[in-house]
């Protein structure tokens, strides 16, 4: 049975609270919509769509040496009507998402082959008050640590999204990079 895959990036509890003041931002300045709850909040690294044997992609995961590092919310922005967060978009990032673009379709596992901006989608379906509030570039010096990837499940819940890990990769013994 096929079900709705990706890889992403999970976060850890400061990690978390950190992206959610910037929801809280959005709110008091009047922003409303479906804003993302704290458990879906993730990085997508491949988006991988239907796949019936999740197996094949857990063993590639295992395959792409996966080493740590940071990453920090550079600014906010409005795409269509969603706000993301927008990640650095640090070196090991971008290796990592290279070679396990390469080794899915190595293995012809069909994935979304669209550039990734790193981002975290903080709301969904946002209206305004008024007319649409100027965002700042704002950004945060606050270092999100990137130590695992996982394979997620996506299915559509009776209030939304639910996302459950199928299994997760962590980085080696190695100290993390900014």
């Amino acid at each position: 049975m096929d079900m709705r895959l990706f890889i992403a990036i999970n976060f850890d509890e400061d990690s978390i609270a950190e992206i959610e003041s910037f929801q809280k931002d959005l709110m008091d300045i009047g922003i409303k919509g479906n804003f993302t709850p704290s458990e879906n909040l993730h990085l997508t690294v491949a988006f991988i769509g239907e796949y019936g044997n999740p197996d094949d992609i857990i063993d590639i995961m295992e395959e792409v040496p996966f080493d740590p590092f940071s990453i920090r919310i550079e600014k906010i922005e409005l795409h269509r009507d969603m706000y993301f967060a927008i990640m650095t978009n640090h070196p090991s990032l971008q290796s990592y998402v290279r070679r396990i673009r390469r080794e899915l379709a190595n293995a012809g596992i069909p994935f979304d082959k669209k550039a990734i901006l790193p981002h975290v989608t903080l709301v969904r379906k946002a209206t305004f008050t008024e007319k649409h509030p100027l965002i700042e570039c704002i950004g945060s010096d606050y270092a999100i640590p990137v130590q695992s990837v996982s394979l997620m499940r996506s299915e559509r819940g009776k209030r939304g999204m639910v996302y459950t890990e199928i299994g997760s990769i962590w980085a080696t013994d190695k100290k993390v990079t900014d």
